[in-house]
């Protein structure tokens, strides 16, 4: 399965979350699966490819040219360069079978909340998962309940993802996932 892994490039963050992505590396490798990412090699997302690399499994990295100015690719792997942030986000989702959002900031937000809505608009049926590391996402489980409970978004919507703390739970998520069939337009 081609596992795409939304994370963080900043390496200021506190070395539990690089240990978790080193850790989601090894074992997406070690169970068979392709990494793609955004081709980054700092922070949780360079922990991933660190890990998975280490363990011999098969990278494929996703990265707007515009990055080529600057060293942040991590380079040890296929990488794919698109002329846009865009494109690049259109191809990290066609070329996965399954999505895992672990901690990070702003870009990694907006990849998980175009891929949930494209999810809910039934433009996929792919699984997705939210590695809580740390218990990182739970004030944003918190507002998405709020949502919910306010009116805002159906209770089914948060049906379309997975939510644990734990990577074997993730990975038996991915493993033996069946599409919850949700209908955009009931009210």
């Amino acid at each position: 399965m081609n596992i795409c892994v939304y994370c963080a490039s900043s390496e200021k963050i506190d070395k539990t979350y690089l240990a978790a992505g080193e850790e989601l590396g090894e074992t997406l490798a070690e169970r068979g699966h392709t990494l793609i990412f955004g081709a980054g090699k700092f922070g949780v997302m360079g922990a991933a490819a660190r890990g998975a690399k280490r363990k011999g499994g098969n990278i494929i990295g996703i990265i707007p040219r515009f990055f080529d100015a600057v060293d942040v690719m991590f380079a040890d792997c296929k990488i794919i360069k698109t002329d846009t942030m865009r494109e690049r986000k259109h191809l990290m989702e066609t070329n996965s079978d399954a999505f895992i959002m672990m901690p990070g900031g702003i870009g990694t937000f907006e990849e998980f909340f175009e891929i949930l809505t494209l999810r809910q608009l039934d433009r996929h049926r792919k699984p997705i998962a939210v590695y809580n590391v740390n218990g990182y996402y739970d004030s944003m489980i918190n507002m998405l309940e709020n949502a919910v409970n306010e009116g805002f978004m159906s209770e089914k919507c948060m049906k379309l993802f997975f939510v644990s703390d734990s990577q074997n739970d993730i990975f038996d998520y991915l493993d033996n996932y069946s599409p919850f069939v949700y209908d955009k337009y009931e009210r």
